[in-house]
């Protein structure tokens, strides 16, 4: 399964967002560090959820880290997060 169908299937299974969008946005980083021929290094999520609103900036990423686990957080190079409150 791709790494971006992962995340998605965690965070929606974690928070019923309303949005959420997930994006394997590693061939804009091709040449950096971390980067790896066929992509799944760098990802982009947007998320829009009723269950991260009460939630401290901190609070929110780290929410979002814990559904998404860490056998997959370890396995990506770089996780970028865009949480509408």
């Amino acid at each position: 399964m791709a790494i971006a169908h992962e995340i998605t299937t965690r965070l929606e299974s974690e928070f019923q967002p309303e949005r959420l969008k997930v994006t394997d946005d590693s061939e804009s980083h091709r040449g950096h560090g971390g980067w790896k021929e066929g992509g799944e290094t760098h990802f982009r999520v947007e998320i829009a959820a009723e269950a991260l609103r009460p939630l401290s900036r901190m609070e929110r990423h780290r929410a979002i880290h814990k559904a998404i686990g860490r056998d997959l957080i370890v396995r990506i190079h770089a996780l970028e997060i865009h949480i509408d409150a």
